[in-house]
């Protein structure tokens, strides 16, 4: 099970608090997608901030991807069942880069293979995107994700 999978590594497996200052929703659930709001690189006591190629090493960054991956899992879990997520759509991984830094892909992957090893091909195989830009709060990675449920016989669901 995926939640036992993320308390072996380490980490929170609860649902995120479903509403944030009452502006946005951590997820919002249409028919069988879940889509995830912007994840940052924070987790109880830990923070990444800074500039990837500057201020932050691509090993610390690829661990802020990793963090903000476990966050959007949490998303999903703050409007479904985390255990029903049939697969991962689509990553969308930014990343606040120092000038002259151009490996944004390398910074995803902490992402892609976290979701590989707690998901296995559901997770491991999905449309991803990797950009650099300047992210509000100095956060190292924000990560979006996009995810398809199951339905109760463990078919991808079609209705909308």
């Amino acid at each position: 099970m995926l939640s036992e999978k993320l308390s072996e590594l380490g980490y929170p497996s609860g649902p995120a608090q479903l509403v944030v200052l009452d502006r946005f929703h951590v997820a919002v659930r249409t028919g069988n997608l879940v889509f995830t709001s912007g994840q940052v690189s924070s987790m109880g006591n830990i923070q990444i901030n800074g500039k990837v190629g500057g201020d932050i090493a691509l090993a610390t960054a690829q661990k802020a991807a990793e963090i903000c991956t476990v966050n959007c899992l949490r998303a999903v879990a703050a409007v479904a069942d985390m255990e029903s997520i049939e697969r991962v759509v689509k990553v969308f991984g930014m990343v606040n880069v120092a000038a002259g830094f151009n490996d944004t892909a390398s910074v995803i992957n902490g992402c892609s293979d976290f979701l590989e090893t707690v998901l296995g091909d559901k997770g491991g195989h999905h449309a991803r995107s990797a950009v650099g830009m300047v992210l509000p709060g100095d956060w190292a990675v924000e990560i979006e994700m996009v995810v398809a449920l199951a339905d109760s016989s463990g078919r991808i669901a079609t209705r909308t």
